[in-house]
């Protein structure tokens, strides 16, 4: 059967018509052009006998019909026509390829990562961490870690109690200044580290009144060193640095006020730290056994009324019991006393998150392992320590 045109035209087209001149292939050219030069040419049969049957073999045109005269263009013995100006015909046929196998894995160490677990092998079981937050093994080494720090030279040496003091401000000076630039402010930190030294120092051998005028002093030499760096954020650099000034170095210096007493400085000190470590204890406890109503959830999810209701119920019993035995201070009043410094070191706690969250911070730093920074746990420390140093000049004062 002819084919169609499939431009419309009932006859069939170019070669397939019985009738149609045979086309003649240009000189040089493999195929038939009939635009070019007609000539002749074998057709294929219109109609084949058998769809199924073998096509005859049709004759070969004669060299100099498909060369143009050049018997040199054919394909050796074979007979073939010279493919060799057509690329395509160039290119090795398409053969499926095995992809390379992956290199094996060398014996030895094994890499890094998580192991996968199968049948014979469980899962790695990961550390849970507490409800705190924090990793509790380590909070406690090095909490401590720090009260030796502290006891150890205020029983055995009092003067290296004020070099613990000192170095302590002035670590807490330093993370606060590092940790307000993420607003924006830059408090000079070389006077603000002199002064808050020079504070404590006051207020160890000179009492209340140098203890106001070191926290003067060092707010003046802060204005004075940055008027250097010129008037741009003066007053956001200044009022930053007297919060550093008044937050650390001042409260702080109420411990050197404390242990400075002449008869029983360092068990005035002792009393006040106990009743902030059991003030943090119960509440945690407290807090993580029973703890379902938050305190302040928008600046401290973790605390709970029941960890407040344990931190002062701890801090009582436990301030009575002490101030009657060291400080012979009946125990009502020890109660009260471990009530007023719970309060306070909860409050400083909540100023400090405070702070944290405007700042964006979890930790002030990364110096403690289980603690963050040295502020993290100084915060409930230093509103504790005026509050402690007001209550026992009442009920224990001072014998000129």
């Amino acid at each position: 059967m002819a084919h169609l045109d499939p431009h419309g035209s009932a006859e069939p087209r170019g070669w397939d018509r019985p009738d149609a001149p045979t086309p003649a292939p240009a000189p040089g050219l493999p195929w038939p052009e009939p635009e070019i030069d007609p000539g002749q040419w074998h057709r294929r049969p219109a109609v084949l006998p058998d769809a199924y049957a073998e096509a005859p073999a049709q004759p070969r045109p004669p060299a100099d019909v498909v060369t143009g005269g050049d018997p040199a263009a054919m394909n050796g013995h074979r007979g073939q026509p010279d493919d060799s100006e057509y690329p395509t015909t160039q290119l090795e046929p398409v053969r499926d390829v095995e992809p390379e196998p992956a290199p094996a894995r060398p014996l030895g160490r094994r890499q890094r990562g998580r192991r996968r677990a199968g049948v014979d092998r469980p899962p790695t079981q990961q550390p849970v961490p507490s409800r705190a937050g924090r990793n509790l093994p380590a909070a406690i080494a090095v909490g401590v870690g720090l009260g030796a720090l502290i006891v150890v030279p205020l029983f055995f040496y009092p003067p290296a109690f004020l070099v613990v003091v000192a170095a302590a401000v002035g670590v807490g000076i330093w993370e606060m200044a590092r940790a307000v630039r993420r607003s924006g402010a830059h408090p000079p930190l070389v006077p603000l580290v002199a002064g808050g030294v020079l504070t404590v120092g006051l207020a160890w051998f000179s009492g209340p009144d140098a203890l106001s005028l070191g926290l003067l002093v060092t707010v003046l030499g802060t204005m004075v060193w940055r008027l250097g760096d010129g008037p741009g954020g003066f007053q956001r650099d200044l009022t930053a640095a007297t919060l550093i000034a008044v937050y650390v170095p001042f409260l702080g210096g109420f411990a050197a006020l404390l242990a400075a007493v002449p008869e029983d400085g360092e068990l005035r000190v002792l009393v006040t730290l106990a009743a902030v470590v059991l003030s943090d204890t119960g509440g945690y406890a407290a807090g993580v056994s029973f703890g379902k109503h938050p305190m302040a959830p928008s600046v401290s999810p973790k605390k709970s009324w029941e960890g407040f209701a344990g931190s002062v119920t701890a801090a009582a019993l436990g301030s009575a019991l002490l101030l009657w035995l060291l400080l012979d201070v009946a125990p009502w009043w020890g109660a009260l006393f471990g009530l007023a410094v719970s309060g306070a070191a909860v409050l400083g706690d909540l100023a400090e998150s405070m702070i944290k969250r405007d700042l964006g911070v979890k930790d002030m730093s990364n110096l403690l392992p289980g603690h963050g920074g040295l502020m993290d746990r100084l915060d409930s420390i230093l509103f504790a320590l005026p509050t402690a140093y007001l209550l026992l000049a009442v009920f224990v004062p001072v014998l000129e």
